[in-house]
């Protein structure tokens, strides 16, 4: 009885750890550039003393679905897409500094002149983080080259070009999402710039996440959630009921 008590209960903890991400998914329904994770469950042999006659339920994430989300033209000068394959570089969380990577183009310029992503992230250029000076007008270009009409400059139609938005196109499979949400080289070094990747501008991309197939599986993950907890009560009342027996016996 106890085999069956040990599958069921993994299989109600690893559900509940699905549902959890499947949650996240939900929540970010409406986050630029968002990309859903995916679960897969499986089951493991519990290894040991003696012989493996014991499974459990193993949750695991293969990966993320990497399609994009659906492009939104909002007409703003700082909102950008990627066209196709590519990232954006970003620098990370104030815990990690190092080079992560993004689709989220709602950029926007800081008080001190920094270009930030929507979500705070320090976006990077060719040579670091980028500054703009004060501008009565920035243009971001399809290539990434921002572009300003500086401050007084009594000439509306000069651009000075002062930087160039770093971008990359690595294979799927030298990234990997972590916690910040944001993608990372599974070597952690910095990928290199890649000429072919464009943007499109005045354009942001959506999330990926399907809600439909969300909230299926939503309710399907539910409804396993408390099949497995029946099975458990069903084992602990058939363990109490041969003990019982035992007793007359």
């Amino acid at each position: 009885m106890d085999r069956s008590l040990y599958i069921a209960m993994s299989g109600a903890k690893q559900s509940l750890q699905a549902q959890n991400s499947n949650a996240n998914n939900l929540a970010n329904m409406q986050t630029t550039g968002f990309k859903s994770d995916l679960e897969w469950f499986q089951s493991r042999p519990m290894n040991g003393a003696g012989y493996p006659t014991r499974v459990f339920a193993m949750i695991e994430k293969p990966g993320t679905d990497y399609s994009p989300g659906a492009m939104q033209t909002t007409g703003r000068d700082l909102d950008v897409a990627i066209n196709g394959k590519g990232w954006i570089a970003a620098q990370g969380g104030d815990y990690d500094s190092k080079e992560a990577y993004t689709r989220a183009g709602d950029l926007r310029i800081t008080p001190e002149g920094l270009l930030k992503t929507g979500a705070g992230l320090k976006v990077l250029g060719q040579n670091g983080q980028i500054t703009i000076p004060p501008a009565e007008k920035v243009t971001i270009g399809t290539d990434g080259t921002i572009s300003i009409i500086p401050m007084g400059s009594g000439n509306a139609t000069t651009l000075v070009q002062i930087d160039r938005i770093k971008l990359v196109n690595p294979e799927i499979g030298e990234l990997e999402k972590q916690g910040d949400g944001l993608f990372h080289t599974k070597t952690g070094e910095p990928l290199p710039v890649d000429a072919s990747v464009s943007l499109n501008t005045g354009t942001l991309e959506g999330s990926n996440v399907n809600a439909f197939v969300a909230m299926t599986e939503m309710l399907e993950l539910s409804k396993n959630f408390e099949l497995q907890t029946k099975v458990m009560k069903t084992v602990d009342d058939n363990s109490a009921m041969s003990a019982k027996l035992m007793q007359m016996g």
